[in-house]
């Protein structure tokens, strides 16, 4: 059992934490990172990336590029009064390794409720134990 000290998250939490972005930091100044999840299954690679209030044939931008995928888009601010927004405006960006053998050639991609989800097959690995001969020389 692991014994949890009162504000320390366990290992797990703590690299997931990292993961999804330090809240305040950036990587790149002026650039926000945008939330996704991932999964693998029936041999598809699925991506899905929160992106509310955007014009995914606009304002969305996807490319491959030696196994890494990558999100670009902007969301611009309304010119509007406001006492207090939490909003966030400008550009936003999030890269992804692509895992191994996923077909970026046959990648679709589609736009809705605010969720865009990138699907890309992937072939299935045999994963058995096989026998190597040695040939005598």
């Amino acid at each position: 059992m692991i014994e949890r000290w009162p504000d320390w998250p366990v290992l797990p939490d703590l690299f997931g934490w990292i993961e999804g972005g330090i809240p305040g930091l950036r990587q790149t100044p002026g650039v926000h990172g945008i939330h996704v999840e991932q999964r693998i299954g029936d041999g598809t690679y699925i991506l899905r990336a929160e992106l509310p209030r955007i014009d995914p044939a606009e304002d969305v931008e996807i490319t491959v590029a030696e196994g890494v995928l990558t999100l670009r888009t902007e969301r611009s601010e309304e010119k509007t009064e406001r006492h207090h927004t939490e909003f966030r405006y400008g550009a936003f960006a999030r890269a992804v390794r692509l895992p191994a053998g996923a077909c970026s050639e046959d990648a679709t991609a589609e736009y809705k409720d605010g969720v865009l989800t990138i699907t890309a097959p992937v072939p299935e690995t045999k994963t058995g134990t096989r026998t190597i001969p040695v040939r005598h020389a």
